[in-house]
């Protein structure tokens, strides 16, 4: 089982920010890093009290997912499987997958779809294997991304989230409830169409006037990126020496800019950004810098 990791709290100068804090969960782990490692936490103790030792879990070519789903696998002396989406590939986040043990089923999309259908074809007769959902989502997920607000040390009057499928946001927005703050919590979806990322965090927490979504920083979707989105990175990166990956946190960090040039955020007010990690990441989008 994971040992208690901690992320420090680090002040960031990059223009026009006065007030900008990242809460760097980057630095939890090389390969079941950020968010990965808050969510898989409690599935593993779920795991591992109903005596499974097989985790079957889903997700694409690049997932960081896989890799910290597979890492972690290896640690607690579990087996992994995981159903890949698209055709049969080679590439860096997949060979780590699979040095860590893991079995991967390349899988195409429309059968990828029916994500319990394929757990129960292939594992309906191994008492052993576990399901783990794409991405993590779960209650379980959601109670250790809650945590983070527990270890923070200092208020804030803004605090931003990426999110794909709300796991994180859902875990934020309940810690912060649970800890009675007066924080507004930012949810920046990076996926277009993402209204219903409200209605499955409310089936975690209640949504309250602390949370908002927006979404308008998709840059055409999942996976999408734009010249300016680049641009971004790379200035970022260069002035901070902090990494972004382009699917997530760069879209997190381009919002919060934004945002706060159209007055939406006040200039001189304390901002937190959850850095979710997922810098692998970075290796599906090499072409693009």
């Amino acid at each position: 089982m994971f040992k208690e990791l901690y992320s420090p709290v680090q002040k960031i100068e990059f223009a026009p920010f006065n007030s900008l804090y990242v809460k760097r969960d980057d630095l939890i782990d090389p390969y079941i890093s950020g968010n990965k490692w808050r969510k898989l936490k409690y599935i593993l103790a779920k795991a591992t009290a109903e005596n499974k030792t097989h985790l079957v879990t889903f997700g694409g070519a690049y997932s960081n997912h896989l890799v910290a789903t597979a890492a972690a696998a290896a640690r607690s002396g579990l087996t992994a499987t995981a159903f890949v989406r698209g055709e049969e590939v080679k590439n860096e986040m997949l060979l780590l997958c699979s040095l860590f043990g893991m079995k991967l089923i390349f899988t195409d999309r429309e059968h990828y779809r029916h994500k319990q259908n394929l757990f129960e074809h292939y594992f309906a007769d191994d008492t052993q294997a576990y399901f783990v959902d794409e991405g993590g989502a779960s209650a379980e997920a959601v109670t250790g991304c809650a945590e983070v607000i527990g270890e923070l040390t200092e208020s804030y009057d803004h605090i931003f989230c990426a999110a794909g499928t709300g796991t994180t946001a859902a875990g934020l927005l309940k810690g912060i409830q649970q800890h009675q703050l007066n924080t507004k919590l930012h949810v920046v979806p990076v996926l277009k169409g993402a209204a219903f990322i409200g209605d499955e965090i409310a089936q975690h927490t209640k949504i309250s006037t602390h949370f908002q979504l927006h979404l308008d920083y998709h840059f055409g979707g999942y996976a999408k990126t734009t010249p300016g989105l680049i641009s971004f990175i790379k200035s970022f990166t260069a002035q901070t020496g902090l990494l972004l990956d382009p699917v997530y946190t760069a879209k997190m960090f381009y919002a919060i800019q934004d945002l706060q040039e159209k007055g939406t955020v006040g200039k001189d007010e304390k901002i937190l950004a959850i850095h979710t990690g997922g810098l692998m990441g970075l290796f599906g989008m090499k072409d693009k810098f």
